[in-house]
């Protein structure tokens, strides 16, 4: 145990860093093992003792797996803190949410697709129900439509079946109505173009836009504004989310994502 300055440093057991790390006794153990977090001693009967500089390592380790690093990722980046610089931390954390970034956008992109086809054969089933076996029809063995349809928008909204005249009201409070603008100006600042389409616009957005975060801001305002529609397209012209409302409410479209040109 170091002594800085004749002054013992705080030490804690393994119960108390639990408590304060939010880690469980059998997780800190196992960090132990890789190397990741050892402790700062030992008492005298062989227990662990932890300190200050413990529990900011551990504070890191939590931030780490908040951005979804994997135990080894964490362990490379362990070496990084124990030089005591921030700098090279951030540059390899940077480069690693970097890398987890793209993958989740390949994944939303991926789901998307999964969800279009999904959408598709939820549609086509009970369309024909043939008087005995199934047939090449029925849409039970094989796709009665396009699975693949370029331009299959996936519906972007909490529920399955759209209201009927919906009223064109927004129950968003006062108070987060800013955060809420804001919020759509960050997301429409990643649109390179907008298209008319029936009933509303279409935005094309640029390759890094956020899509986790533009799916969950639809449906943010679509529950608050329940004649909006919302649908994401990822097809051969780009990925654009399509955004639609009654006629009587196109101008609140376009006051919201902009005029199509």
């Amino acid at each position: 145990m170091k002594v800085y300055g004749g002054v013992m440093p705080a030490t804690y057991k393994i119960a108390e860093v639990a408590r304060r790390s939010g880690f469980n006794t059998s997780t800190l153990r196992y960090y132990e093992e890789l190397g990741l977090v050892p402790p700062a001693g030992r008492t005298s009967a062989g227990y662990r003792l932890y300190d200050d500089s413990s529990l900011a390592r551990l504070a890191f380790v939590s931030r780490a797996k908040q951005l979804g690093c994997t135990l080894e990722e964490i362990t490379d980046l362990a070496t990084a803190w124990d030089g005591q610089r921030c700098e090279p931390i951030q540059a390899r954390l940077r480069e690693l949410v970097n890398n987890k970034i793209a993958g989740a956008q390949s994944g939303i992109a991926e789901m998307v697709a999964l969800t279009a086809q999904l959408q598709q054969a939820a549609a086509a089933l009970g369309a024909h129900t043939p008087d005995g076996p199934c047939d090449d029809d029925c849409g039970c063995a094989a796709p009665t439509v396009d699975a693949v349809a370029d331009s299959a928008p996936v519906q972007l909204v909490a529920d399955s079946e759209p209201m009927v005249d919906p009223p064109v009201a927004c129950t968003l409070g006062a108070e987060a109505m800013p955060a809420r603008i804001v919020q759509w100006q960050t997301a429409l600042a990643r649109v390179v173009s907008r298209e008319r389409i029936d009933g509303g616009v279409r935005l094309v957005l640029s390759a890094d836009a956020s899509l986790g975060a533009l799916v969950e801001l639809a449906n943010a305002e679509q529950a608050c504004c329940r004649f909006f529609r919302f649908a994401m397209t990822i097809d051969s012209r780009g990925t654009a989310l399509e955004v639609r409302a009654p006629a009587h409410a196109i101008e609140i479209v376009h006051s919201l994502v902009g005029v199509p040109t």
